[in-house]
C-alpha cells in the first residue's frame, strides 16, 4: 500500500516557516552580540516579507536596529509588509528625513493605510513633506470615506486612448511600467477619463504596431465605485480572480485600480 504523501505546498509552507523562524533567531543573537555587519549580512538574500516577518518577532529597540540596517529601497518596501504597530513604532523613532524618505517611496494606498493609524497632527506633517506627486496622490485617497474601495485603491495605473495606435500605447507602457501597480492588464478611457473597456497586454504586444487598441478592446469589464465597501471589494476581486480591479467616480471615470494583493489584506 503507497503511503500519504504530503501535499507539496504544505510541504513548502512548512519550509517557509521554519526558515523565518530560523533567521528571527539568528538575527537576535546576532543583534545581542552587537554584530551588526553579521545582521546586514543575514537580511540581505531575505525576501522583504519574510525579513518583515523576522523584525516584528524581535523585542521593540531590536526592531528599530533591524530596520535601519536595511538598504533604503528595501526597508520601503519591507515597510509596507510590517504590522502597523510595528510601522508606528518605527515612525515615532526615526529622525524626520528618514521618515519621510520610507514614506514618500510607499504605494499611496498604502501610505493612505498607515495614516489612518497615525495621530492627525503627525500625518499632516508627513503629508506635508511628501513630494508634490505624493502628496496629491495621497490627498486624492484620504478625500474618501474610510472602508471604501477609494480609500484603498492605488491611482497608480495605466490607460490608454482607444485612437491610440499598438505602437502608441507600447511606447506609453514602456514609459509608466516602473511606477504603476500592474501591467497585465490596460484600462481604456474616452477624452474625459471615462472607462470604456480593458485590453491585456498579451493583446497589445502580439497586434500588429499599426492596429489600433479600439480594435482590441474587451467592453464588458468589471468595476467598483469609489464609495463601495472594501470587503465587498476583496469578494468581488477573489469571485472573479482578478489580478485588480478598475475605481471609478460617480460620472464613471476612472480613477483608481485596486490590486489582489490588497484584496487578501483584506479578506
Amino acid at each position: 500500500m503507497t503511503p500519504d504523501l504530503e501535499p507539496a505546498n504544505t510541504s513548502s509552507a512548512v519550509a517557509r516557516r521554519e526558515l523565518r523562524d530560523l533567521v528571527r533567531e539568528q538575527l537576535r543573537l546576532l543583534l545581542e552580540q552587537q554584530n551588526l555587519t553579521g545582521a546586514k549580512a543575514l537580511l540581505g538574500p531575505v525576501q522583504p516579507p519574510d525579513v518583515a516577518e523576522a523584525i516584528e518577532g524581535l523585542p521593540d529597540m531590536m526592531q528599530v536596529l533591524a530596520f535601519r540596517l536595511l538598504p533604503k529601497n528595501e526597508a520601503a518596501e519591507v515597510y509596507e509588509y510590517l504590522d502597523s504597530s510595528v510601522q508606528q513604532l518605527l515612525v515615532e523613532d526615526f529622525k524626520r528625513q528618514e521618515v519621510i524618505d520610507i514614506v514618500d517611496k510607499m504605494s499611496p494606498d498604502d501610505r493612505a493605510k498607515l495614516f489612518d493609524e497615525l495621530p492627525a497632527k503627525l500625518v499632516r506633517r508627513l503629508v506635508d513633506q511628501l513630494s508634490p506627486a505624493e502628496r496629491e496622490a495621497t490627498a486624492l485617497l484620504l478625500g474618501y470615506e474610510a472602508g471604501t474601495a477609494g480609500r484603498i485603491m492605488t491611482p497608480k495605473y495605466i490607460s490608454l486612448k482607444e485612437e491610440m495606435t499598438v505602437e502608441q500605447a507600447i511606447d506609453r507602457i514602456r514609459r509608466l511600467a516602473d511606477v504603476t501597480a500592474t501591467i497585465y492588464y490596460l484600462y481604456v478611457t474616452d477624452n474625459t477619463r471615462r472607462l470604456t473597456g480593458i485590453v491585456s497586454l498579451r493583446d497589445i504586444v502580439t497586434a500588429q504596431p499599426t492596429e489600433h487598441v479600439s480594435g482590441l478592446v474587451t467592453r464588458e469589464v468589471v468595476s467598483v465605485p469609489t464609495s463601495e465597501d472594501q470587503e465587498e471589494v476583496a469578494r468581488i476581486i477573489q469571485r472573479y480572480d482578478f489580478l485588480a480591479i478598475p475605481v471609478v467616480d460617480s460620472e464613471d471615470r476612472l480613477v483608481g485600480i485596486v490590486t489582489a494583493d490588497d484584496a487578501i489584506d483584506l479578506s
